[in-house]
C-alpha cells in the first residue's frame, strides 16, 4: 500500500490495497493519513454492501439507514448501515436520497449534539458529466481569517439547522420557520478543536438557516457572510472527479463538502456509511 498526498492542505491517494481485505497495519497507516489529510481516495474498489459496512465499521460505530424507511423497504436492504445516495427512480419511486441537485457546502449532521467524525462514499454508477464533489479544509480556512475577525468569533457559537437537507429541501416531519433563531437544531462553537489531531478548525455546518447565538438576526447574517468568505478559498479546496469503484473517506470534523448538480437523465448511484462518534446513538432518522 502507498499513500500520496495531493497538493494543498487536504487530500491523499491510497493505492495498492483492497479495502475488503485490508491488513491491520495498512489500516492503521490509512487511518493516520486520514487524520492528517482529512480526505482520502482509494480507486478501483469492488465492495458489496457487507464489505463496505465491514470496512467502515473499523472507523467506529455506524449509523443505521434512516428509520423513516418502511419496514418493507428496510427488510430489502442487504445492510442496515449502508445508505443509498442516488437520483435513480424505479417504478416511480426514488431508490435513494439527494437526487441530482447541487448540494451546498456543508458538514454532515452537525445539527446533532455529537456529529459523525467520518463519512465513507463508494461510487457504483457515475454520470459522464457533473456530480463532482469538492472538499474544503477548515483548518486552513481558520488560519486564513484576519486577526480582527478571528478575535470577534472566539468563544461564540452557531446554531445548526436540522430541518433542511444539503440540497435545501425541507425534511419530512419538519415545518418551515422564518425566524432562524427558532430553527430546530443544536449549537456548536464556531472554532472547534479536533479531538484526535489537536488542530483547531472552523465548524460552520452550512450557511442557510444558521444563526450566531446572542446576536440580532441582521448582525448574525452579516457575521456569517464575513466568515463564509474564507470557508472555501480556492487554494484550500480539492475536487473529486468520480470514477466507478472510487471510495472517498472524509473527516467531517475538519472539511466541508459540496456536490455539483448533474443531468437527471444520467444515473448516479453511491453507497454511503456514516461513522458515528463513540458516544453517539446508533440510529438517525434522516439522510443529510
Amino acid at each position: 500500500m502507498k499513500i500520496e498526498h495531493f497538493d494543498g492542505p487536504i487530500g491523499g491517494e491510497v493505492t495498492g490495497v483492497d479495502l475488503s481485505a485490508i491488513a491491520d497495519g495498512d489500516f492503521e497507516a490509512l487511518y493516520q493519513a486520514w487524520i492528517e489529510r482529512g480526505v482520502l481516495r482509494i480507486r478501483d474498489q469492488q465492495l458489496d454492501d457487507i464489505a463496505l459496512q465491514t470496512f467502515s465499521a473499523r472507523f467506529g460505530p455506524l449509523e443505521e439507514i434512516p428509520v423513516l424507511l418502511s419496514e418493507a423497504e428496510r427488510s430489502q436492504q442487504p445492510s442496515l448501515y449502508v445508505t443509498v445516495i442516488s437520483n435513480i427512480v424505479v417504478n416511480g419511486a426514488p431508490i435513494g436520497g439527494l437526487a441530482n441537485k447541487e448540494a451546498a457546502w456543508h458538514s454532515d449532521m452537525t445539527y446533532i449534539e455529537t456529529p459523525p467524525p467520518a463519512s465513507i462514499l463508494h461510487a457504483i454508477e457515475v454520470p459522464a458529466k457533473g456530480g463532482d464533489t469538492q472538499f474544503a479544509c477548515q483548518v486552513a480556512a481558520l488560519m486564513a481569517l484576519p486577526e480582527d475577525l478571528l478575535s470577534e468569533i472566539s468563544g461564540i457559537s452557531i446554531k445548526h439547522d436540522a430541518s433542511h437537507t444539503s440540497i435545501g429541501n425541507l425534511r419530512r416531519g419538519f415545518e418551515e420557520v422564518e425566524d432562524v433563531r427558532k430553527v430546530p437544531g443544536v449549537a456548536h462553537p464556531i472554532i472547534k478543536r479536533h479531538e484526535e489531531s489537536g488542530h483547531d478548525a472552523l465548524f460552520l455546518g452550512r450557511r442557510d438557516f444558521a444563526y450566531v447565538e446572542g446576536l440580532e438576526i441582521d448582525e448574525s447574517e452579516e457575521l456569517l457572510d464575513r466568515i463564509w468568505r474564507y470557508a472555501a478559498l480556492p487554494q484550500n479546496v480539492w475536487t473529486q472527479h468520480w470514477r466507478v469503484g472510487d471510495v472517498i473517506i472524509w473527516d467531517n470534523r475538519r472539511v466541508l463538502h459540496r456536490r455539483d448538480d448533474f443531468d437527471q437523465a444520467a444515473r448516479r448511484l453511491m453507497k454511503r456509511c456514516q461513522v458515528l462518534a463513540r458516544e453517539a446513538p446508533s440510529t438517525s432518522p434522516i439522510i443529510d
